[in-house]
């Protein structure tokens, strides 16, 4: 499937040297190989609020998978992650482990989904509390943990407190621990970095796993646009002060172009049409959030035959290593 640029990644069906089985996520597709190592390719697909949307973003899934692997080698120092190789510009390649299934988010601000509940009356989420008198997009006075359950595919994650994540044994009270402090290092690391871009990190979420050897790492995606969001420095106090709107780079300009369109994804509500033109724009918009958030060019695969490159990329890791 293509638009009038670039084929997209929409769905795989690869058949790997000692491929086990294959786990599709909202976005990304993971392949079990020999129950020791996973390949996991970002396809083009995009979701918001839970639900897939029907058509790819070329180029998207490049992006994201680039980010997150400039991130993990730029956090690798404070917290082990997963990650082997990166053989394709769509593919990650690293350890079998096991995921928690609880994603781990942070906010230094409240924005988003804190912002709505907010707004909503609501002074506490996830069991934490925020402080009164805050208005949308101000700094908490320290960032707070937020988790939430994760979801199949087209399901909807859910707030969850860390008191129900420990007595629900959905993490032991040890492990969660370990996450908590692996969440706030690298939430301090992700703020230096787009600090660095003139950028502020507001928000993002972590999701680790379990190695076989029994030690916890950093999995999927880290600081992308689709786990994070991010305002420009320049100008937020200014447009704090006004009651603005702030200029932000995250996927939540496709969130409000939902909402605009009637779209929040729930029960009855309608995926709207995507026209080719506005698919082409938010794959600039996503070209753009890579470019900001890790200063450099944005170089586009040859998308010509996107699943053959895979296969020989991949296959050609694998009998090399």
């Amino acid at each position: 499937m293509a638009t009038k640029t670039a084929a997209t990644i929409t769905d795989t069906n690869f058949n790997f040297p000692n491929q086990k089985s294959v786990y599709k996520g909202k976005v990304r597709e993971v392949y079990n190989i020999n129950d020791e190592l996973l390949v996991m390719i970002a396809s083009d697909r995009l979701s918001a609020f839970d639900v897939v949307m029907p058509k790819g973003i070329p180029f998207k899934g490049q992006i994201l998978n680039q980010i997150a692997t400039q991130m993990m080698a730029a956090t690798v120092d404070i917290v082990p992650n997963w990650l082997i190789a990166t053989p394709d510009p769509n593919v990650a390649i690293g350890h079998l482990c096991e995921p928690f299934k609880v994603e781990m988010v942070i906010r230094g601000y409240m924005s988003g989904h804190a912002a709505r509940e907010y707004k909503a009356g609501k002074r506490m989420l996830c069991g934490v509390a925020m402080p009164e008198g805050m208005k949308e997009n101000d700094k908490f006075p320290t960032p707070i943990i937020t988790p939430a359950t994760k979801a199949e595919m087209g399901d909807h994650d859910e707030d969850i407190s860390r008191e129900d994540i420990i007595s629900k044994n959905i993490v032991s009270q040890a492990d969660y621990e370990v996450l908590e402090q692996y969440t706030k290092a690298l939430f301090e690391r992700g703020t230096e970095l787009a600090a660095q871009r003139g950028l502020i990190l507001v928000d993002t979420k972590y999701e680790f796993g379990k190695t076989k050897d029994g030690k916890i790492v950093l999995i999927d995606e880290i600081h992308t646009p689709d786990s994070s969001r991010y305002f420009y420095a320049d100008g937020y106090q200014e447009r704090q002060e006004k009651g603005e709107a702030q200029k932000q780079l995250s996927k939540e300009f496709v969130r409000q172009w939902l909402i605009s369109n009637n779209f929040q994804g729930l029960e009855g509500q309608t995926v709207p049409e995507m026209s080719d033109e506005y698919i082409e724009s938010v794959s600039e918009r996503y070209i753009e959030l890579y470019e900001n958030i890790t200063g450099q060019s944005f170089e586009k695969a040859n998308t010509t035959d996107i699943m053959t490159r895979i296969e020989t990329n991949v296959v050609e890791w694998m009998k090399n290593n």
